[in-house]
């Protein structure tokens, strides 16, 4: 009898998911449509947003980020759940391996529950939920990223504990990889926000944030390693928080020339869209898009 992971890459029983690799071309993503209470957040502070969010416009760049992605080839799978506002960031809600998705258990009060859109999304489109995160466990799928083909970092911290890097650790073992953790510095919500891999061995980095143990790691595993000042480009414009499309290929935020100027430098090939509403609720191309499926 085939093995489960054997069933999910032979597409009979179940959708085929997942990925080794943070480069590999991208073939399928998971989008939130903006839901109606994002209109409805009187208090943006508390809905962890940085101002008052126009979402008229969040849907039309929710459409055309989705446009731009079956552009490319790429299968888009839509959701719309009556949610909480930041129900939107999906990159949060899970994360996929070969054999199914681990499903994020939320640390923040006010996006506790997403997680359940994001499994009705998964399963109605035919993936499977390898695991669950449960008790005292929290985690979110910004913090795991795979360095290598058997290798997968989480990085620790608010969002992360170590139990749900335990959780990822048990999951991933079944597929013959293993869980390397790093701890977050302080104030760094999650590992995407410290590092972005653009290419089997070169990473884009946010220099300010990025501890000596991941240093460390690049280092080891051989990684060309970009760096980033802590400037209005990143950290407001969130210029580091990009989709990569193909190895040396990605899509930014609009507005970020000098990011932009750098990674074409290091020979990076960069396209740009506007996500200027989802910037005032605190994320962005990276945060918004579940990555499902990439090339094995």
């Amino acid at each position: 009898m085939a093995s489960h992971a054997e069933e999910v890459a032979a597409g009979a029983v179940w959708t085929p998911c997942g990925y080794r690799s943070e480069t590999a071309a991208l073939r399928s993503v998971l989008l939130v449509r903006p839901p109606d209470s994002i209109g409805a957040v009187r208090r943006p502070g508390a809905s962890l947003m940085i101002g008052p969010v126009d979402l008229p416009a969040m849907r039309a760049q929710c459409d055309a980020l989705a446009d731009r992605l079956r552009d490319d080839g790429v299968e888009v799978h839509l959701a719309a759940p009556e949610a909480s506002p930041n129900v939107v960031f999906a990159r949060d809600l899970f994360w996929m391996t070969p054999a199914g998705a681990v499903l994020a258990r939320m640390a923040s009060a006010q996006r506790a529950g997403e997680e359940r859109h994001a499994a009705l999304a998964l399963a109605g489109a035919g993936f499977p939920i390898l695991r669950t995160v449960s008790g005292t466990a929290v985690f979110e799928g910004a913090d795991a990223l795979w360095i290598d083909p058997s290798t997968v970092v989480v990085g620790t911290g608010f969002r992360t504990n170590a139990a749900g890097a335990a959780a990822v650790a048990s999951a991933v073992a079944e597929l013959g990889a293993r869980v390397v953790t790093v701890p977050l510095a302080p104030g760094v919500q999650h590992l995407l926000g410290t590092v972005v891999f653009l290419g089997p061995s070169t990473a884009v980095v946010h220099r300010a944030a990025c501890p000596p143990e991941l240093a460390a790691l690049l280092a080891a595993y051989g990684y060309r390693v970009i760096p980033l000042q802590p400037d209005e480009e990143l950290l407001v414009r969130r210029g580091m928080n990009l989709l990569v499309l193909a190895p040396e290929r990605v899509l930014m935020p609009a507005g970020c020339p000098g990011i932009r100027r750098t990674l074409e430098r290091a020979g990076v090939a960069v396209d740009e869209i506007d996500v200027g509403a989802y910037l005032r609720a605190a994320g962005g191309i990276g945060c918004v898009t579940g990555v499902v499926r990439r090339e094995h």
